[in-house]
């Protein structure tokens, strides 16, 4: 009998994770012995409900709380590449990334950037990530070593900061210099972003001409891949190239945003069945609804991708899972496929105070890779 035929991945923020008495970016944002148990329980209880096989951590400050946290739910490998910074002896900015498996890790390092693509770029010579991209190789069953990329690109908070309260000009005047350190500043974190994604994606497709090994991208990209800013990760056409050449190519260098590739499996499945049927989108039973064409009848998921962040009265999907063509049911030598595809989302939509006062302000995004037959 075959073993070990399905993997779970995640990528979860985990929100300020840091054990008192420290406190984060603020002097009196500290937790109290008993919210520190209650936000570590609530971590728990995902990862027995859900169990992952590999997680990709984001917001991390404590490491070696964190480390112990998972070793005792099973995880015996894990690893950090940067630690937070600490200011005032107990004050804590600038979290990290962190990755925690149930199967070996036999290498880890942090992405490092082209220099001359930085100049090519017209960024400044000093450019760097705003949080250090982890790369860990994991040997996962069946597929072996698999690079494995956790990230927490640059947020939308602008970089250029001004006094809101600034008494010393008019009323007008702050609100217009207020007005101009968001635009400019947006922009600014924009770039800093949509660079970060660039950077990196160079830096695989390199690692992945010279070692050939499968790549899973997980974390909290503070943006919907969607956007023009972060949409050239998920290229899969090339102008001026020999298309020939581009077709028998390109897939294994390209990623995968783990979302379509469950649906495209899903959906095709569905299109040989009667026009209607079940299937689960997002973790929920979901209507698939067979549209009539001129051509071939078209599956689509009736049930929309389930956001992982809110906003006021706004929602998007910040938190992604990217593969490469080894987990894409289409590429002819696959070895998994995208079977499940989940967004923990109840502490956001249906909370409970006593439960999820200290969870995370994302959902928790995973999916499942069943081994094809």
């Amino acid at each position: 009998m075959i073993k070990n035929t399905q993997l779970k991945i995640a990528t979860f923020n985990l929100f300020n994770y840091l054990e008192p008495p420290n406190a984060y970016y603020e002097f009196e944002k500290i937790y109290t012995a008993q919210q520190w148990a209650k936000k570590q329980q609530w971590i728990i209880d995902y990862l027995t409900e859900h169990a992952p096989d590999v997680i990709g951590f984001q917001e991390v400050f404590s490491i070696e709380s964190l480390q112990e946290l998972v070793r005792g739910q099973g995880y015996e490998h894990f690893a950090v590449v940067d630690t937070p910074e600490v200011i005032d002896d107990f004050i804590y900015k600038r979290p990290v990334v962190a990755i925690a498996a149930k199967y070996p890790i036999v290498e880890v390092a942090a992405v490092q950037h082209d220099n001359e693509l930085v100049a090519t770029l017209g960024l400044s010579a000093d450019f760097t990530f705003s949080r250090k991209v982890l790369r860990a190789t994991v040997t996962l069953p069946h597929i072996g070593n698999t690079d494995c990329y956790v990230v927490h690109f640059k947020s939308k908070r602008p970089m250029i900061e001004v006094d809101e309260h600034n008494k010393a000009l008019s009323p007008e005047k702050n609100i217009i210099e207020i007005l101009k350190a968001n635009v400019a500043g947006g922009w600014g974190s924009t770039i800093q972003r949509g660079s970060e994604a660039t950077l990196l994606m160079i830096q695989m497709i390199a690692r992945r001409e010279a070692t050939q090994q499968p790549m899973i991208l997980m974390g909290d990209f503070n943006n919907s891949i969607a956007d023009g800013v972060l949409s050239h990760m998920l290229t899969n056409t090339l102008r001026f190239a020999p298309a020939f050449d581009a077709k028998t190519y390109l897939a294994k260098y390209c990623l995968n945003d783990a979302w379509d590739l469950f649906t495209k499996s899903q959906l095709a499945s569905a299109e040989s069945q009667a026009p209607t049927d079940d299937l689960r989108v997002d973790g929920h039973i979901a209507s698939v609804v067979i549209e009539q064409g001129d051509a071939n009848n078209v599956a689509k998921p009736a049930t929309p991708r389930t956001p992982t962040h809110y906003y006021g009265a706004s929602s998007s999907v910040l938190d992604y899972i990217l593969l490469s063509s080894e987990f894409d049911a289409s590429y002819h030598d696959s070895f998994f496929e995208v079977s499940d595809y989940n967004t923990y989302d109840r502490h956001l939509i249906n909370p409970v105070f006593e439960r999820d006062d200290l969870s995370t302000d994302h959902g928790v995004v995973i999916v499942s890779l069943t081994l094809r037959s």
